[in-house]
Order: structure tokens, then sequence, then C-alpha cells
């Protein structure tokens, strides 16, 4: 199995604060956010690889990182070269740059670099190495106004049965973070998807085309996850943070 960690965004929705540097190594409690999520995926040992898709623009704070890192050898940084936020590729433009870049055709564990959370990844592939099919990892969010800016679904059991990203008018409380393992099969249908004209930005629109395509299981994580967007919250969990009322793991 391998990892893309997506954090070739430009974060301009936090502007000041990431003009100069790049939203996944913003610290939190004094730890990068990414780091978070890398001591999580080195204890699968499943992963051989972590790929990390930056851009340009950041690509040498990345590199810093990766030499500062105490898991250098089983981490690599990808650059997909674009250099502005009008230029850039979009998520799901960034797993396909990734995909070819790389020639990845394993199950591939994919997740967003500015994702904070306090429940064990070792969880979610346990779940989806006991199911066999593609996996996302959902939350049940009772706030309208947060609803929209996830993508949304609607569960019989545990498969997803409908999908919208970033509803106006959400359809359940059940909120999908950009944390998703896929079998190998799904990760070649990334071209096909893109070929067809579909959206390349938002990763919850790949797995809104794919749902209607083949199963698709939502994975309830059993604690917080935070979608770190806005300048808001980002202050938002580092207080929480501090006060002890989160931990990441």
């Amino acid at each position: 199995m391998k990892s893309i960690i997506l954090a070739a965004g430009y974060a301009t929705r936090l502007y000041p604060v990431t003009l100069k540097r790049p939203k996944s190594l913003l610290p939190i409690n004094g730890k990068p956010i990414i780091d978070y999520i890398v001591d999580e995926l080195v204890a699968m040992p499943d992963i051989s690889k972590i790929y990390v898709i930056v851009n340009e623009l950041f690509a040498k704070d990345f590199h810093d990182w990766r030499q500062r890192s105490d898991y250098a050898s089983q981490i690599e940084i990808v650059n997909d070269n674009t250099i502005s936020d009008d230029t850039k590729l979009g998520a799901i433009g960034d797993i396909h740059f990734c995909i070819k870049e790389k020639n990845i055709a394993e199950d591939t564990l994919v997740i967003a670099g500015d994702t904070f959370f306090s429940f064990k990844l070792k969880d979610f592939y346990d779940f989806y190495n006991n199911n066999k099919k593609d996996c996302v990892c959902v939350e049940e969010i009772n706030d309208t106004q947060k609803l929209k800016n996830f993508a949304v679904a609607m569960l019989d059991g545990n498969k997803i049965v409908n999908l919208v990203e970033k509803p106006q008018l959400p359809k359940s409380n059940v909120a999908v973070f950009a944390i998703y393992i896929y079998k190998k099969e799904t990760m070649a249908l990334v071209e096909k998807y893109l070929q067809e004209g579909n959206k390349p930005d938002a990763p919850g629109h790949f797995v809104e085309w794919l749902y209607k395509k083949q199963d698709v299981l939502a994975y309830k994580v059993q604690g917080n996850c935070f979608d770190i967007g806005t300048l808001a919250g980002y202050n938002q969990v580092q207080e929480l943070v501090r006060q002890g009322k989160i931990k990441g793991v």
C-alpha cells in the first residue's frame, strides 16, 4: 500500500499566515500538522511509501521538513510544479499527477495534509482490510452551516447511497473528511474521471462520482476530525488542544 498526502494547495483563506508557509507545516501544540499524519502512517507496516504532493512555491519548505523528519526514507516529496492558486491542479488533479509520476498501481490511502484528528488511522485501515472496498472517513456534525463546507453523505448501514460535495441544503449530518482508502483498481479510475471533464478540485467530487459506479463504505471515526481551512478554524483547534479538550493522536 502507498499513501498520498495532499499538500499542494495555497490556503488563501488562511492569509496572511500561509503567505510564506504552507498550511500543512503550521504548528499545533508546537508540532506541524503533517507530522501528526505521518506519525500515524508510519505505524502501518503495509504502507511502503508516503508521497507528499506539494507545489513549486513551497517545495523547499517540504524538502527541508523531510530532511528533519525521523522518517525521511519513507517520505518522498512530489512537486506538481504549480506556482499559484490560479495554476493549481486541484486535489484530484494532484492525485492523478502523483499516480502518473510515481506509477502507483496499489491500494492507496489518500489524506489531505491539513487534517487534524484524534483517532487511530490504523482503525480505519483495519475497517478497509475487513471489507476490501473503497472507504472514506465520516463524522456526524449537527451544524448545518459547518456541513456546507464538506461532502455530505447518506448511508444505508455503512454504504454510501447519496453524496453531495458542499451542499447548500445538506440531506444528512454525515460529513465526509478528506481521508480515503482506494483499491488499486479505483486509483486507475482517477484518469477516467478527469477525462470525462469532471471537477479536479475538492476530493469529495471523486467520491460523488465513484459511489454511483461501485460500493463506497463509510467508516465512522471514533474521535474528532478537523478540516483546517480558515484562520478561525486553525485558532479554534489550537485553543481546544491548549485547553486539553482534544489532542492529536
